[in-house]
């Protein structure tokens, strides 16, 4: 089997929104016969902390009982993991700075968080910063997932960015020995012709890569039709990419991407370029 990433990140609290993420995780690592990077972000106030010690304490030790399990379950699955637990205000910059410490290729992430519970249609306002920040690209994985087994859906456009997403989802497909089904969303029906040619392109490039492919050009709300796409194909695995816009001064995740990843029951792998 090939490996696409090499360098893969779980960032978990091994809370109950993190267990679709963690299984996913192991279970990508077993299968490529890597090491899995694991990060707990703690919340750590110096000045709080200094006041209440034993807060403090208390937190390390429920960390400490949460690293044990997960480190349990990765024995069980004969993964090699390096656990690191990193303290800070924010947790979302924490995961962040230790993405780019270990340099990796791909987080992997629950979808919903503890605080802001229906903030981003689900997605949850943490992990929602680490998607849009993240130096790499993310897999948001909702609790109840599963590793994928049955088709990989990518949507794309007529852009550079649609070429190399769809490249990369490509590449997920041969991995995992799926099909992929490729759907382009348009608004009208004058545009369907070329978004047309650029599907067809795209599935014989999947073929004569030995992928079995197929696609098709859908008209409406691209979030609704994406999501239709692959409640029709059957795929267990999004890949789409994400419009980022630092006129504010911070990355925000495109509002397609964002209602995508709040709405899908099944991982959505958010690609960064």
């Amino acid at each position: 089997m090939a490996q696409l990433f090499t360098r893969m990140l779980l960032a978990t609290e091994c809370s109950e929104f993190d267990a679709g993420a963690e299984n996913v995780a192991l279970a990508l690592a077993q299968r490529c016969q890597l090491p899995l990077a694991v990060v707990l972000p703690l919340v750590s106030n110096p000045e709080y902390e200094a006041l209440a010690p034993q807060i403090a304490a208390r937190a390390e030790q429920e960390a400490a009982a949460k690293l044990a399990k997960l480190h349990a379950q990765a024995n069980t699955a004969q993964v090699t993991i390096d656990l690191r637990v990193r303290r800070g205000e924010e947790p979302y910059l924490e995961i962040i700075e230790e993405a780019r410490a270990t340099n990796c290729e791909m987080i992997i992430i629950r979808r919903r968080g503890k605080r802001g519970l229906l903030a981003n249609l689900l997605v949850g306002e943490m992990v929602s910063k680490v998607v849009a920040h993240a130096p790499c690209h993310v897999l948001i994985v909702p609790p109840e997932s599963s590793m994928w087994s049955r088709r990989v859906l990518v949507a794309v456009d007529s852009t550079e960015e649609g070429n190399q997403i769809a490249s990369v989802a490509m590449g997920v497909a041969a991995q995992c020995g799926l099909p992929l089904h490729v759907v382009s969303v348009v608004a009208t029906e004058g545009l369907r012709s070329q978004a047309q040619s650029g599907i067809t392109r795209l599935v014989e490039q999947a073929q004569d890569s030995s992928v079995s492919a197929q696609g098709e050009v859908r008209i409406g709300k691209p979030f609704t039709e994406i999501l239709a796409a692959r409640e029709a194909s059957e795929s267990d695995l999004i890949v789409m990419g994400s419009r980022g816009d630092n006129r504010i001064g911070r990355a925000l995740v495109g509002g397609v991407a964002q209602k995508v990843m709040g709405l899908s029951e099944y991982p959505v792998l958010v690609l960064h370029f």
